[in-house]
């Protein structure tokens, strides 16, 4: 049992469930256009995995307690899935289109300055009311717009409300991550949770999920995407109702980041 509980730990916490999420929002991308092609999708995963654990291993120091001694705990192994993965983006990086390499030089550019201080000023994430809608720009971009622009789809009006979907979807699903945060961030990030309240925070969430959800009607053919959203906006409403400062480990880092999981999985099915 404990080993179990050792490789969940690892598989939540070096950041590959978090890449499984957007592994799976990049390829709903490509479901609803007819693409089966997992190349993006991969590279995508890896990516995430990449980015995220440089991130974390950069500013180990400013995290909880707890989060560091796993870390330290298990820092080689980060270093090696990290080294992995990085060997894994080269390789798909090569079937990618030139356009797509091009187009994902800026958000690479974003996520080392996201931690590293600029000309010894602060980093993107500490500025002010900046982190939430950074995180969900580059997610909205990169699992919807790369894809697109990989595999020459059209930028009909779908694709646009399809970006501004995902944008909504996970600024909202970013808070509960916030209110997890609230008493360890420096007031200076000015988190919604840190300007409005825990409360405010939540309503300004289900507003983001009750937006998303509504914007399929702008679409061509909602059609049985429009039930599973509905779906998977309720799921992301009640995680988002029940979050708290005091929530385990274990709430967001792994249910909330699921609800992607679990959109891909209803998809697939209906």
């Amino acid at each position: 049992m404990q080993l179990l509980k050792r490789v969940f730990d690892f598989y939540v916490f070096s950041n590959m469930h978090v890449a499984l999420a957007t592994f799976c929002l990049t390829k709903i991308t490509l479901l609803l256009f007819g693409v089966s092609d997992p190349t993006v999708p991969s590279f995508v995963f890896f990516a995430t995995v990449l980015s995220y654990n440089f991130v974390r291993l950069y500013r180990k120091s400013e995290i909880t307690s707890w989060f560091y001694n796993w870390i330290a705990a298990n820092q080689t192994a980060l270093v090696v899935v990290t080294i992995i993965s990085f060997v894994f983006l080269v390789y798909l990086a090569v079937h990618l289109q030139t356009i797509t390499l091009l187009a994902l030089v800026p958000f690479g550019i974003v996520t080392v300055f996201y931690v590293v201080p600029l000309r010894g000023k602060m980093a993107l994430r500490t500025v002010p009311g900046f982190k939430l809608f950074l995180i969900a720009f580059c997610w909205a971009s990169v699992t919807v717009l790369i894809p697109v622009i990989n595999h020459k789809l059209s930028f009909s009006k779908d694709v646009y409300v399809m970006f501004l979907q995902r944008l909504l979807f996970v600024a909202a699903i970013t808070i509960p991550f916030d209110i997890r945060d609230v008493d360890y961030d420096t007031e200076a990030l000015k988190t919604l949770p840190q300007v409005f309240g825990i409360a405010n925070a939540k309503r300004i969430g289900i507003v983001l999920l009750m937006l998303f959800l509504g914007l399929n009607f702008l679409k061509e053919e909602p059609g049985a995407n429009l039930r599973v959203e509905f779906v998977v906006t309720l799921i992301s409403l009640l995680l988002l109702v029940r979050a708290s400062n005091r929530q385990n480990n274990y709430y967001s880092a792994f249910f909330v980041e699921a609800i992607p999981i679990v959109w891909f999985l209803l998809l697939v099915i209906f």
